[in-house]
């Protein structure tokens, strides 16, 4: 079994938007959330073998600091980046309510039966996402890996959250992945997914 830890980017200059693939940067205060994050992880004893991290800026920045500080291999990982909103990039959801109202319903409520005008669909992004994690554990395990440290997003993780919890994947939107929060998951491969409780 093999454990990894998502770390969330914390705040944005774009934090009230359907940021997506949008490459903005963390706010003072979105860095101050992760820091303080991983100094509890650390403090309760928490380690890694490696650092795997979304090419987006809000993720990069922070995990090559984190990566430099715990003297781990910081390791791209591009499959990892945030949903792709299309038209909706960069728009607040209360934007996108008052234009279009029964599109922003139906990407809610059916997220598998409606995508956003030149968005990515979600079985694309769910079909990206565990392509990417199988290659992720193919990594762990050339290289004697148990655990590792990913900083990425919000989709993301509800994503693997939806999966474990072994939900529809309409529900995906209903789970939970706070900013600059942590996340852990247990797994043997990218079908077999379990929600570890948190220790920090």
């Amino acid at each position: 079994m093999y454990r990894i830890d998502l770390l969330r980017h914390g705040t944005t200059e774009l934090s009230h938007t359907l940021r997506g693939s949008t490459d903005d940067a963390l706010t003072a205060e979105g860095w101050q959330q992760m820091e303080l994050t991983l100094d509890q992880s650390l403090a309760a004893q928490m380690r890694w073998d490696a650092v795997f991290s979304s090419p987006l800026q809000r993720c990069h920045a922070f995990a090559a600091q984190a990566a430099a500080q715990l003297e781990l291999p910081l390791i791209p990982a591009p499959w990892m980046q945030e949903m792709h909103f299309g038209d909706w990039e960069a728009v607040s959801a209360q934007q996108i309510y008052e234009t279009e109202p029964e599109a922003l319903q139906k990407f809610w409520l059916q997220p598998t039966q409606f995508t956003p005008p030149n968005a990515e669909s979600l079985q694309a992004f769910e079909q990206r996402i565990f392509s990417g994690l199988e290659q992720l554990l193919q990594h762990m395990r050339q290289r004697g890996y148990q655990r590792a440290l990913l900083v990425s997003h919000g989709g993301v993780i509800k994503l693997l959250k939806c999966k474990a919890l072994r939900q529809p994947l309409d529900d995906v939107l209903k789970m939970t992945a706070e900013l600059g929060q942590l996340n852990s998951f247990e797994l043997a491969d990218a079908d077999s997914i379990r929600i570890l409780e948190q220790e920090a």
